[in-house]
């Protein structure tokens, strides 16, 4: 089951991004440090998103669950995306916490888009 609320939250947080004006080059790019859930790119950004699926924020917020390990895979995973890649885009990590209390029955999920997440 956690595999689908997670693809679930994939694809509403790319559909978010689509509807503000992104467009989606990757989901789920895989290195030897980790996995990236989407990668998208407006006119300026190259963001690397993480996405963060959950039924509330009772106990706590979803971005509370990237860990300094999970942050430090992802920098090393966006450098071998950039070297396969090249861009003049400037890149950023993002975080998209999707809050959907009924699961993917959920009809109007709350999102929030923390851009520039971390550094």
């Amino acid at each position: 089951m956690a595999k689908t609320i997670g693809d679930w939250g994939e694809d509403v947080a790319a559909r978010h991004l689509q509807a503000r004006g992104y467009e989606i080059v990757r989901r789920g790019y895989r290195s030897r440090y980790g996995e990236i859930d989407l990668i998208a790119q407006d006119a300026t950004y190259l963001a690397f998103v993480e996405v963060k699926t959950r039924k509330s924020a009772h106990f706590s917020e979803a971005r509370e669950a990237i860990s300094r390990s999970k942050i430090r895979k992802l920098r090393q995973t966006a450098e071998m995306f950039l070297i396969e890649y090249e861009t003049e885009l400037q890149p950023r990590f993002d975080v998209i916490e999707i809050y959907a209390p009924r699961g993917v029955l959920t009809a109007e999920p709350e999102i929030l888009h923390l851009e520039d997440a971390f550094q």
